[in-house]
C-alpha cells in the first residue's frame, strides 16, 4: 500500500528528492496545500474504493494516518 501511496503523493510534491515514508507529513513535508489534500483524498477514494468523510480528512496528517484509514475502511 505504501508503494501505491508514494506514487500518488509524489505527483503533488514540489520536490522529487523527498523520501516518502509513513512518517511523511502531507502538508509540511510535501508542501501540499488544502486543495492538493482534497484532490489526493479523492484519488485515494477512487483507487481503493472507499469513502473518506470530510471530518476524517482533518485527522490525516501523515502517510501512516492515510494508510491506517484505508486499512480500516477496506
Amino acid at each position: 500500500m505504501l508503494d501505491k501511496l508514494q506514487e500518488m503523493v509524489r505527483q503533488y510534491s514540489n520536490d522529487d528528492r523527498i523520501v516518502i515514508t509513513g512518517e511523511t507529513v502531507l502538508l509540511t513535508d510535501l508542501g501540499l496545500n488544502s486543495y492538493d489534500l482534497v484532490e489526493l483524498v479523492c484519488e485515494v477514494e477512487d483507487k481503493f474504493g472507499i469513502e473518506i468523510p470530510e471530518r476524517a480528512i482533518g485527522n490525516i496528517k501523515t502517510i501512516q494516518n492515510l494508510m491506517d484509514f484505508i486499512e480500516s475502511a477496506i
